[in-house]
């Protein structure tokens, strides 16, 4: 049962209401997450600017699903990780490779850097090492990659806590509980 209320999207009022009304245009839903989050009009709005600007990022989508999928796994996050899994396979994401995302693997090492960098970002709280920077940079990530790569582990971060403290009824088909290897 979560542990914060969730706003009702029928009884929601002013900004609130708009900003719900928007996700449910997007979605044809509002996700439990984003209910939670509409306790307060700035987070949520905050929450949908972040999302809405990396998903112009040069990485591209599958990518971010793929960095979302490793972050929650870290984290523990079974929420985003069956929401994560549920988006990933509408957008064509092999089971394969959404199971590897949970462990920041891949078979394509391009994006295998990516994982294992996101991973490094996240265990070393932002300071990671020359090494970890020098392989992702040989791995073909540019500067503007790299700080896309940081945004999409931060946006993560933030969505797995706001669950996690919630502990956010998961509205999406429900994975396996996370286990770490």
């Amino acid at each position: 049962m979560a542990r914060i209320i969730m706003v009702d999207p029928a009884e929601a009022t002013g900004k609130t209401k708009e900003l719900l009304d928007v996700v449910k245009a997007k979605m044809g839903m509002v996700p439990n997450m984003m209910r939670t989050m509409a306790n307060s009009p700035a987070v949520l709005s905050g929450y949908l600017g972040f999302s809405s600007g990396l998903s112009t990022s040069s990485l591209g989508g599958k990518l971010g699903e793929l960095i979302a999928l490793t972050v929650a796994n870290e984290n523990g996050c079974n929420y985003c990780n069956s929401a994560h899994s549920f988006v990933a396979g509408k957008m064509g994401i092999k089971d394969q490779d959404v199971a590897d995302a949970r462990h920041a693997a891949s078979t394509d090492p391009k994006i295998n850097a990516a994982l294992t960098f996101s991973k490094e970002i996240l265990n070393s709280r932002g300071a990671v090492s020359e090494e970890a920077l020098s392989s992702v940079r040989a791995a073909g990530y540019n500067d503007q990659e790299i700080v896309e790569i940081l945004a999409q582990v931060s946006l993560s971060i933030f969505t797995n806590y706001v669950n996690i403290l919630a502990d956010t009824d998961i509205d999406f088909p429900k994975q396996p509980p996370i286990e770490k290897k």
